[in-house]
């Protein structure tokens, strides 16, 4: 169906049929496509076009307004403006099949560049986790930290962010087959490159952060308990003990002739933005940007990673715990890491409004609320659900995140079928399982 309404309410995703008034009011030299484009989308805001014809069986339809009749609540429904004057006409018969499925709105195997990108950031990580664990047990021995042997993997995770900048941080999510010391340092490193990235700082900048990153932990090797060079969970060391790590690290990356910037990160990393961290107190104003972006990347990934046996926070609601958490983080620099690592993060479970369980699987750079997805459950039936990847960005409206989920709300019959459907979904994505051969039918 086709309908009129004003160009300011015009949005991402919905597809232009025609722009009213003469062809110079407007900057496009066509007037039907889909538009996709925030460029675009802004240059006909600021134009003078009185009124664009929208086609909603191609695209998005406008959200009712605030004086609209309306079945139910719409969010923000009282911050659009009123549509204007509907123009209904004779239905349109169906876009043929191939059409449809051009658009990608529905897929039944998650998208080569996805794959690949996991595929990429893998090989960046697995080399990585090599040389954190040598360098954690050369630390053990006394041996300085050499920028010659930490720098590539540094500028390695820095080159993988380049092509998906979501990818490197989703995989350390996945994996959890490294030692917590060492996947930590990783993950953390990759979360302050992704923060460092949307504050757009300098290059030479972005790699004192991932190095921060990298480094924040050291100190635990130079623990007493850390008889094997490696430790275990830091979270499961006395506190007093546990404590003695910042200095430690701060210490040693000092005497290593490192950059003092990065050790005063790991020095204040578990300091409070309202002074009631340790081991000084000291408050916003007497903490460094490194020391500030430290305290959330590594209290965000302690928060989504396994500890004494039971899972992690879903990466969501690890988010929502520390906006809760008054006073712990720097809420400018809170509200950029967002954005860093998405709305529903990679990893995040969560329910569409079709009733099923999904997983976040990849992120859209425009659309940080809505990403790709891959659909495992239907706790309705109890099913499980394979290959059903969907875009939420380009699925206009067919389906979109309700909330949060976790699996451990099922009934506990359905909780192991969740759990494997999790698992072959995130196999899938991550390029480490190929799909099953399927037995020929019979002729």
């Amino acid at each position: 169906m086709f309908e009129r309404i004003d160009p300011v309410d015009v949005t991402l995703g919905m597809f232009i049929h025609k722009l009213e008034g003469n062809w110079f009011l407007h900057p496009f030299w066509r007037a039907r496509f889909l538009l996709t484009d925030p460029a675009q989308l802004a240059r006909l805001h600021a134009s003078r076009v009185p009124a664009v014809i929208i086609d909603t069986d191609r695209g998005l339809a406008p959200r009712p307004s605030a004086d609209a009749p309306s079945t139910g609540p719409t969010p923000n429904a009282g911050l659009s403006r009123p549509l204007a004057r509907r123009l209904p006409l004779p239905p349109r018969a169906a876009p043929p099949v191939a059409a449809t499925a051009a658009t990608g709105r529905f897929l039944s195997a998650p998208p080569a560049q996805t794959v690949q990108a996991f595929g990429r950031a893998s090989t960046v990580a697995d080399r990585g986790l090599k040389v954190v664990a040598n360098v954690f047990l050369e630390m053990r021995l006394g041996k300085a930290i050499t920028p010659a042997t930490v720098g590539p993997v540094i500028t390695a995770i820095m080159t993988s962010m380049q092509s998906n900048p979501f990818a490197f941080n989703g995989l350390m999510r996945f994996r959890r087959d490294s030692e917590m010391v060492y996947r930590h340092a990783l993950a953390t490193s990759a979360l302050m490159i992704a923060l460092g990235r949307n504050l757009h700082l300098a290059p030479i900048e972005l790699h004192a952060a991932g190095l921060a990153g990298l480094l924040l932990d050291s100190g635990i090797s130079l623990l007493p308990t850390a008889d094997d060079g490696r430790s275990a969970d830091p979270r499961d060391l006395p506190a007093e003990q546990w404590r003695d790590h910042v200095r430690l690290g701060h210490d040693f990356i000092l005497r290593s002739r490192l950059s003092e910037p990065v050790a005063r990160a790991c020095l204040e990393h578990h300091e409070r933005h309202d002074g009631g961290g340790w081991p000084n107190g000291t408050g916003a104003m007497g903490l460094s940007l490194l020391g500030r972006m430290a305290a959330i990347c590594d209290a965000y990934d302690l928060l989504i990673s396994p500890a004494d046996g039971s899972a992690g926070a879903d990466p969501a609601a690890a988010l929502c715990a520390m906006r809760a958490d008054t006073g712990a983080y720097d809420p400018d620099l809170l509200c950029v890491f967002e954005t860093a690592v998405g709305v529903w993060p990679t990893g995040s479970l969560v329910m569409l409004r079709s009733a099923r369980l999904a997983v976040v699987i990849d992120q859209n750079r425009d659309a940080l609320d809505r990403p790709m997805v891959a659909v495992i459950f239907a706790p309705a039936t109890g099913q499980r659900i394979d290959d059903l990847w969907i875009d939420l960005n380009t699925c206009y409206g067919a389906d979109a995140i309700a909330g949060p989920a976790a699996i451990a709300d099922l009934p506990v019959a359905m909780q192991a079928d969740a759990h494997a459907a999790l698992a072959m979904a995130i196999d899938r994505a991550t390029g480490t399982a190929k799909r099953p051969r399927r037995a020929p039918k019979a002729a």
